[in-house]
């Protein structure tokens, strides 16, 4: 309960910020924020939009949160995603067989791409103690060259080079469908493939003898070594999982939300996955609800700016700041408690014993 009582509060923060630095820049922050929520939810094209733009942040935060969960700071993810997107960009281009099985080959070749980015990180770590910030910053950039590379090459349109072939229609994630239910919107498929992928990892932590395991690890290594536990493993096979699940977000990015790849950009939903990440909690559920309400901020900001001018780096601004407060749950854990203590003492003597009874 904690854990959501600090969530919600860093939300709140962010609003209320966001709110001043609209009132400072001379704008209504109600009329504001009315339109940042009607251009995330207005109408089913909106809302499904809001489904898709979070639909990635769902893969990258569940990539970071279980990072964490197991003790390991995976900022690679955004690496991880691009190399995972062009594993499956380049099935979906040069495979011609059913699209069930399309799909399936271009799934497994997303999260493999995003295993194998990870992995050098993973026994660096393992091996040779290499902090694995520094080790996944280094392989995003090296993703970013091979993509660089890779796309003109071997995958280029037909009149330009900084961008891939177009994904067929058999070759992309979106379903007539979902388009036609939520009026031509770009929801596509990876939606429900990131809530299944959420309920298994969930279950993985949970309910598993590895979760525990790798729980363990991050807890306290040390004690997991005397306990029994393989930490070297441990700490390659947390960065593997976590890896493929960047490269999924690489499938739902490329292959659903958009229909190819662009070379010269880091996917942005690499790095705000690790605001996914703590303002869920590190908890599946909680990442879930929190890439959504990150999809819709980012949905919503260019409807915002076209009818009140009001800048959309407004909205970047919530968002950072948002980050910010969840970064500091440390922080918010101890107000909490300070307000707690504050209410109890407060309290008359009789009331207090009466509930001690």
């Amino acid at each position: 309960m904690r854990n959501i009582a600090i969530s919600l509060m860093a939300v709140v923060f962010g609003l209320l910020a966001g709110a001043v630095l609209m009132m400072v820049t001379g704008h209504n922050p109600l009329l504001g924020y009315t339109y940042l929520f009607e251009g995330g939810l207005k109408n089913l094209e909106r809302f499904g939009n809001t489904l898709a733009t979070g639909t990635p942040l769902i893969f990258t935060g569940l990539s970071v949160a279980f990072a964490f969960r197991t003790g390991l700071f995976n900022i690679g993810a955004a690496g991880q995603m691009l190399f995972g997107g062009f594993c499956a960009t380049a099935v979906g281009l040069n495979l011609d067989v059913a699209r069930p099985l399309l799909l399936l080959l271009m799934v497994l070749a997303g999260i493999v791409g995003g295993m194998l980015w990870a992995l050098i990180p993973g026994v660096l770590k393992a091996k040779y103690n290499v902090h694995e910030v520094v080790s996944t910053i280094m392989m995003n950039w090296i993703a970013y060259w091979t993509i660089y590379y890779a796309v003109p090459a071997y995958l280029k349109a037909e009149f330009l080079e900084t961008e891939s072939r177009p994904l067929p229609e058999a070759a992309t994630l979106r379903v007539p469908v979902l388009t036609e239910m939520f009026g031509g919107s770009y929801i596509n498929l990876g939606l429900f493939l990131a809530v299944i992928t959420a309920i298994v990892i969930a279950f993985i932590i949970n309910k598993t003898t590895l979760g525990y395991e790798l729980k363990a690890v991050g807890y306290n290594k040390h004690a997991a070594e005397y306990a029994g536990i393989a930490v070297n493993r441990g700490v390659v096979l947390s960065m593997v999982i976590s890896g493929g699940l960047a490269g999924l977000a690489g499938v739902a990015h490329y292959t659903g939300n958009a229909t190819n790849i662009q070379i010269g950009q880091l996917p942005t939903q690499g790095f705000d996955g690790i605001a996914v990440a703590l303002l869920g909690a590190n908890a599946p559920a909680g990442v879930l609800l929190a890439a959504l309400f990150f999809g819709l901020l980012y949905s919503g900001r260019g409807f915002m700016n076209a009818m009140t001018e009001i800048p959309p780096e407004i909205a970047d601004s919530i968002i950072a700041i948002i980050i910010y407060f969840a970064a500091t749950s440390v922080l918010m854990d101890r107000l909490i408690r300070w307000f707690i203590a504050r209410r109890r003492k407060s309290e008359p003597a009789g009331t207090a014993k009466g509930k001690g009874e």
